[in-house]
């Protein structure tokens, strides 16, 4: 702090104590930190004016000083029509950095030809994805909410995309390599599920098709079965998580292909560039097929070392000899025990058993393989509520329309449909044609028979039967990270069209996806990402004056976010020094 003295009404001189800083852009300016009065009235309190208070300004300690500026901005109000500043990503930034990220673009820059920065656009995709997720567009014009100079264009940005989606698997590896020690991340044990993305489209795409008819390339986009059930074409992503919770890796498949078949490039693509030895993949019945079970563990005798699988079973589609094996009460015991606060009782049987099977060979399932594997089932009272209030619904609905068929049509009916007897439709209109419906009674007394009963499959044939139900039940982490996906980071619908786009937008999405669960680890799983996401976005500050910005939305959960990042934001007053010590 100085005294500035300067010319004042009709040329009096004026004093006043004065500040210097750097602004935004690096330029020096200066602010007033107090009013003093004219030099000619202070020269009736003092010798010499000029001489006091420049030792007074020498003396006046930083507490003092800062003591002083905020009494003058107390009185300030704030406008909040003016333009915010989210403080929220600083936050994301450190995660960013600490990935490695910055330094990768840095190294791949100085391979390219280009006057744009593909790190600063990487970096505003992954910041907006997180807090403001929106198309690309949108997110562009929207750059301004970020202390960082998103210095480039929107033609960068799309440029950009050409270049990231052959990034994927050097940037998976990356992400993998700089945080299974930190984070204590443990591949043992990998979870497997895929889901779709739909396009606001109404065409699928085309392949790429050479001049013998042999497909080169296979377009993304296809209508298939959407897991939203909606009409438009859709894109398949199947995703590969760590025991921690943490994605490990995601792979891209057309929309019509079938998920079974996706498990297999993906592991082996995953632990070969992440050096992984053995893993133990958990999936959901819709995976557990006969390649896969051969893929992964092989005949599974005792001179077997491969990979292992838990996969749930269907017990209703199974085999008489499995269902017979099921309905036995022979073998089945009980344990009980407390989970989550709640009494569970645990009633379940195993048997090691000798399956065959028959895998695909040259397009041809003739190669018939005996495999070993623990088949486990348990009962579940819960489970079986659940099944038959679900029944009762649909059969609810099936008598409706054997009363009413007139309502109903092929699409209108599904479900219903499979518990009436004597059911068609018209192959034109769809509707249902009335020949002597009824209430297939047969099946229902069948499907009761199996209610509440669950069954799960694995190579790992030492593990109990609570350990088996345990592993498994990690599966739900996955479906939630696919919420977490579509409603917290809006993935779909998906706004880009050309494959090097498309790769890139899923891209940007899954490193966005591992940041939020680090957020997460390091917050030791107190909040849901839509707190965190909701909090961080949420905090915010707008200028006052100079290079004073005054701190809004300051939460308990940030708080903690910032004891941890090591982040002192939590002033009601931040000056821009402090805010571009983060930046760097």
């Amino acid at each position: 702090m100085y005294l500035k003295a300067c010319p004042g009404y009709k040329g009096k001189i004026y004093l006043s104590f004065v500040q210097g800083y750097r602004d935004e852009n690096g330029k020096v300016r200066q602010k007033t930190i107090e009013k003093i009065g004219y030099l000619d009235d202070l020269k009736k309190q003092f010798d010499d004016p000029i001489a006091h208070f420049k030792q007074i300004a020498k003396e006046k300690s930083n507490e003092e000083i800062n003591e002083l500026v905020i009494k003058n901005l107390n009185t300030k109000i704030v406008n909040e029509n003016d333009k915010q500043k989210n403080l929220g990503y600083l936050v994301i930034k450190q995660l960013y950095n600490e990935l490695g990220l910055k330094e990768f673009f840095k190294v791949k820059q100085k391979k390219l030809k280009m006057n744009y920065d593909l790190n600063s656009i990487f970096e505003l995709l992954i910041y907006s994805r997180i807090l403001f997720p929106a198309s690309k567009n949108e997110t562009y014009n929207n750059k301004d909410i970020f202390f960082d100079k998103f210095d480039f264009s929107l033609k960068d940005l799309y440029r950009s995309l050409d270049y990231f989606s052959g990034f994927k698997d050097e940037l998976q590896t990356l992400l993998w390599n700089n945080t299974k020690d930190k984070y204590k991340r443990d591949a043992s044990t990998s979870y497997y599920d895929c889901t779709n993305y739909y396009f606001e489209i109404t065409y699928n795409d085309e392949d790429l098709i050479d001049e013998n008819g042999n497909i080169l390339e296979k377009g993304y986009r296809k209508k298939g079965p959407s897991k939203e059930h909606r009409p438009e074409p859709i894109i398949g992503l199947g995703l590969l998580m760590d025991k921690t919770g943490i994605p490990l890796s995601y792979n891209l498949f057309p929309g019509n292909q079938s998920e079974k078949i996706t498990l297999r490039p993906a592991l082996k693509n995953t632990k070969s560039n992440f050096g992984i030895d053995r893993t133990i993949v958990v999936a959901d019945r819709g995976l557990n097929t006969s390649d896969n079970i051969f893929f992964l563990a092989g005949k599974n005798d005792d001179k077997s070392n491969k990979d292992g699988y838990v996969y749930g079973q269907s017990v209703l589609s199974s085999d008489r000899e499995f269902k017979e094996w099921v309905l036995n009460q022979d073998g089945y015991i009980t344990d009980i025990f407390t989970e989550d606060g709640e009494e569970i009782h645990f009633k379940h049987k195993s048997r090691i058993y000798a399956k065959t099977i028959q895998i695909e060979r040259d397009g041809k399932r003739k190669n018939k393989y005996t495999v070993y594997q623990k088949q486990m089932v348990y009962y579940s009272k819960k489970y079986a509520d659940k099944q038959k209030y679900e029944r009762d619904l649909v059969i609810a609905k099936a008598k409706d329309l054997i009363n009413n068929p007139g309502k109903y049509t092929r699409a209108t009916s599904v479900g219903a449909a499979g518990f009436i007897n004597n059911i068609s439709f018209d192959k034109t209109t769809g509707e249902v044609i009335d020949r002597d419906l009824s209430l297939n009674i047969d099946k229902i007394k069948e499907l009761e028979k199996f209610d509440g009963y669950y069954s799960i499959v694995t190579s790992e044939k030492n593990l109990s039967d609570k350990e088996i139900r345990d592993i498994y039940s990690g599966l739900w982490k996955i479906e939630e990270t696919f919420k977490i996906t579509k409603s917290d980071i809006k993935t779909r619908p998906v706004y880009v069209w050309t494959k090097e786009h498309i790769e890139s937008h899923f891209l940007t999405c899954f490193i966005s996806l591992v940041i939020l669960r680090l957020l997460q680890y390091k917050t030791h799983h107190i909040y849901s990402t839509k707190e965190l996401i909701n909090s961080l976005k949420k905090w915010s500050c707008y200028n006052l004056e100079h290079d004073i910005y005054i701190n809004v939305n300051y939460s308990n959960i940030l708080n903690n976010i910032s004891n941890i990042f090591n982040i002192e934001l939590s002033n009601k007053y931040i000056n821009w020094k402090k805010i571009s010590n983060l930046l760097k």
